[in-house]
């Protein structure tokens, strides 16, 4: 994965920006890996794919990620950073894609969710109906005992233990398909768990600097009359050093 040019940049802000939030993970991985088709993209793991994102952002703005959250108890505001490295091992190579999972008298072949899965899941509030959907799309085949059951008859046919079960090992096996970060509040004894979507998090970093960018872009253009293609050609610090004789 390569990174990305200023102009790459910030023609991956625009797509960003006319895509809806849940197309916005791949709108960003496409630009970096253009050269793997859509489809493919959108069939790796939510692990797999958040990986190749974190990846992406280190190169674009550096190691550390900024967070900043409100205390649910008191309202205090909570900044910290960390590294995507805290997050354990970044695998970004492609899982296997089908898994099975076997556990008393049951058997289930499944695969690991998607962005295509994702995507259904867009508008639904209750968690319930999330699980039982991603169970419906991602329970392949279901085998209790002897008896093979029909793919309408999942996810009802599997019994809460295994289903339970199962879920763990789905994300035993893609780690990084829901990450939570564990805060503590400094004003109160409050702590917990805050869940982190690159993808989100990546676009609103890169929505703060396409904005200071342009900005810089329209000072300069107005004092020199410079296209944007010339003024992204210049250097950062060369940029800045005009700037910076600008606003004197």
């Amino acid at each position: 994965m390569c990174p990305l040019s200023t102009t790459e940049l910030l023609r991956l802000w625009e797509r960003g920006a006319a895509s809806p939030p849940s197309a916005r993970a791949l709108t960003l991985l496409a630009a970096a890996r253009d050269d793997t088709p859509l489809e493919q993209l959108a069939r790796l793991p939510i692990g797999r794919r958040d990986a190749a994102l974190l990846r992406l952002r280190e190169q674009t703005f550096g190691p550390r990620l900024p967070c900043v959250a409100a205390c649910p108890a008191c309202g205090e505001t909570m900044e910290w950073d960390f590294a995507a490295t805290d997050l354990g091992a970044l695998d970004e190579t492609a899982a296997s894609e089908t898994h099975t999972f076997r556990a008393d008298d049951c058997e289930a072949r499944f695969r690991l969710p998607d962005s295509r899965d994702l995507a259904e899941l867009a508008g639904h509030e209750s968690a319930e109906t999330n699980r039982q959907q991603l169970l419906r799309a991602c329970v392949l085949e279901f085998r209790r005992g002897e008896r093979a059951c029909s793919p309408a008859e999942i996810p009802a046919a599997l019994p809460p233990a295994f289903t339970a079960a199962l879920l763990a090992r789905m994300a035993e096996l893609d780690p990084l398909a829901d990450v939570r970060l564990g805060v503590h509040c400094a004003a109160c004894p409050h702590a917990w768990d805050a869940a982190f979507d690159i993808a989100g998090f990546f676009f609103a970093e890169l929505s703060v600097w396409a904005a200071r960018l342009l900005r810089e872009v329209h000072e300069l253009a107005v004092a020199h009359g410079w296209s944007e293609a010339e003024i992204l050609q210049l250097s950062p610090p060369r940029r800045q050093a005009y700037l910076e004789m600008v606003r004197a």
